[in-house]
């Protein structure tokens, strides 16, 4: 799990970063939404899934994304368009520290399923560490 820094296109009329599913997204995108709007101290995410593998991208503003294997926990911050984070299946994430002009892109591998979700911490753990 890392940052990913994406080559940014453009000229005197502007920039432009493209991204392409199975060379810079390690998935077919199935589903695509984003998240605006989020309230002060107040957290996102905080589940993980079965199998959805996820790629976030702050298009906008900057917020904080906390990775959780069942053992360690690793901190990102995504503070620019060209940087994207990859999340497996898994993988439990809380994203946080919004910026009040943050706008976080989230393609999926899978179209929204709820089965999908792990929402309990206590059995994520008991999952990854089966």
């Amino acid at each position: 799990m890392s940052i990913k820094e994406h080559k940014i296109l453009g000229d005197h009329r502007g920039k432009l970063v493209a991204l392409e599913a199975g060379i810079d997204i390690p998935f077919e995108i199935k589903r695509i939404f984003y998240i605006f709007g989020t309230q002060v101290g107040v957290p996102r995410g905080q589940h993980s899934h079965h199998a959805i593998q996820q790629y976030l991208i702050a298009v906008n503003g900057s917020c904080k994304v906390t990775l959780d294997n069942g053992k360690v926990k690793q901190t990102y911050e995504l503070n620019h368009p060209s940087k994207g984070l990859f999340q497996d299946a898994l993988i439990w994430g809380e994203m946080h520290d919004f910026s009040e002009d943050c706008l976080l892109l989230v393609l999926a591998s899978e179209h929204y399923d709820e089965a999908d979700y792990i929402r309990d911490y206590d059995e994520f753990k008991k999952i990854v560490n089966a």
